[in-house]
């Protein structure tokens, strides 16, 4: 009878451990989400960034999630900026690594803007990739998305 309850006892603290650990793992990526200033929310991604400036330039750190497609591969993102009255200023590109995301996962981002950009400036977001939801068909969406973010 003892040793029923002691093989019990470890495999509740087993299993405890476990989930733990898997949940902690996951909370890894939710905490920079709540922390970044800025947001995106979509069918098929979710994005969070933060933007810094200085005399070398802006840049932007975030994360980027897939929300959609059992893979997403070959993605891209592109900023670029615009001032108040609608000219260009700049714009950069980030391939995201790794190259392939599962759904759920995701992946951090670094882009960088050679100017300074100053309040009133807006940044244009644009991510490109190919979606695929698995199968014998091999069916691949290609997807392109903009969206705006003021500074």
């Amino acid at each position: 009878m003892l040793r029923n309850l002691m093989v019990l006892m470890s495999t509740v603290l087993l299993l405890c451990a476990v989930f733990c650990r898997f949940s902690s793992a996951s909370d890894q990526f939710k905490e920079p989400f709540i922390t970044l200033p800025h947001h995106y929310s979509q069918f098929d991604v979710h994005m969070g960034w933060n933007v810094t400036t200085d005399s070398t330039g802006t840049s932007i750190e975030g994360i980027i999630q897939n929300v959609r497609y059992a893979q997403m591969e070959q993605i891209e993102i592109w900023v670029s900026a615009v001032a108040a009255d609608g000219k260009p200023i700049s714009r950069t590109t980030s391939f995201v690594m790794p190259q392939r995301l599962n759904m759920g996962d995701m992946t951090s981002f670094s882009l960088k803007l050679p100017v300074a950009a100053i309040v009133g400036t807006k940044l244009i977001f644009t991510y490109k990739y190919e979606g695929s939801d698995g199968g014998d068909d091999g069916g691949v969406i290609r997807w392109m998305q903009s969206f705006d973010s003021a500074m």
